[in-house]
């Protein structure tokens, strides 16, 4: 049990930190862009953050919140090997502007940074979950922050169904 938290708090440190690698990529590629995707690295990073920082305070599986968490480690080594596959096909050869935004999407709906999401607009059952909810309130709403984008600059997706 321990071993499997262990891995899970592990994966989703290193999801966050692959979802910030392609946004600097994008952050790179597309400076017209750079007020969104500088926030939304620097928002990522701090997930990663505090996930291992609350990982380093609540040594016992039992005080983690583990609703912060998939609960498959295999569905976030997964989706962390295809960010990491992302992050390299990127580095070669970055996406059209308005394919990051649908990339974005899509990651952000994702479901590690889904279930983040959904444990930070939950109510806390915890004073573990408070805490978390306090520090992490400025970083929600990736999805919302990114379709506000989208509509201030004009840009439009056709996402194929």
């Amino acid at each position: 049990m321990k071993q499997t938290l262990e891995q899970l708090i592990d994966e989703s440190i290193e999801l966050e930190l692959n979802v910030a690698g392609v946004y600097k990529i994008f952050l790179n590629t597309f400076p017209e862009d750079s007020e969104l995707w500088s926030r939304l690295v620097s928002e990522e990073e701090k997930h990663a953050d505090l996930i291992q920082s609350m990982k380093s305070t609540f040594l016992l599986p039992h005080q983690f919140p583990s609703d912060l968490l998939v609960s498959s480690v295999e569905i976030l080594k997964k989706t962390n090997k295809r960010l990491i596959a992302k992050i390299k096909e990127y580095g070669k050869k970055p996406p059209l502007r308005e394919s990051t935004f649908k990339i974005a999407l899509d990651i952000e709906r994702s479901a590690g940074e889904f279930s983040f999401n959904l444990a930070a607009e939950k109510l806390p059952e915890s004073s573990i979950m408070k805490i978390f909810q306090m520090l992490n309130k400025d970083c929600r709403g990736h999805t919302e922050k990114i379709n506000t984008y989208m509509d201030n600059k004009g840009i439009s997706l056709v996402i194929n169904k």
